[in-house]
Order: C-alpha cells, then structure tokens, then sequence
C-alpha cells in the first residue's frame, strides 16, 4: 500500500480508527516526517540567528495533536497547516 499520498493517509485515518494500531504507527510516522520537512522549510526562511531547530517545532506541534481528545482526524488536511492569507 502507497501512504504517502492523502488517500493512503486517509486509509491509515480510518484503519487506525477501526483500532489498528500498526496503523496508528505508521500513520504518526508520516505525519512527523512531513511536518519535520515542513518545519525545516520554513525556519530556513527566518531571521538569521534565530535558534529553533526544526525537530523541536515538530515536537511542540506534536504535543498539540496528540493533546486533542474530541477531535474526529479525517484526512491529510487535519495534519497540514493552511497557508497564511
């Protein structure tokens, strides 16, 4: 199975939900790839000097997610930020 797309992280959503677990880790997997590469982008357009490493970013975000207790995740777009208007 290909889970790098949204539909695989969508399908790693619903298995999770269904009580998978191998899933669960996968799917976390994933998401902390993809907001570490993110994070990574972005503190590279900030100021220089400044002294937030990506991984530490991820970890803050990370705590955030997980502290969510009614949230019903659905797709890839819970997990990926909205651009800035």
């Amino acid at each position: 199975m290909d889970t790098s797309g949204s539909s695989g992280v969508t399908e790693l959503l619903l298995r999770w939900r269904a009580g998978d677990e191998q899933a669960r880790e996968r799917l976390m997997a994933l998401v902390y790839a993809d907001l570490r590469r993110k994070a990574a982008a972005y503190l590279r357009r900030e100021r220089a000097g400044h002294t937030l490493q990506p991984t530490a970013l991820v970890h803050e975000a990370y705590l955030r997610l997980v502290d969510q207790n009614r949230v019903a995740w659905q797709s890839r777009a819970h997990f990926s930020p909205s651009p800035p208007p």
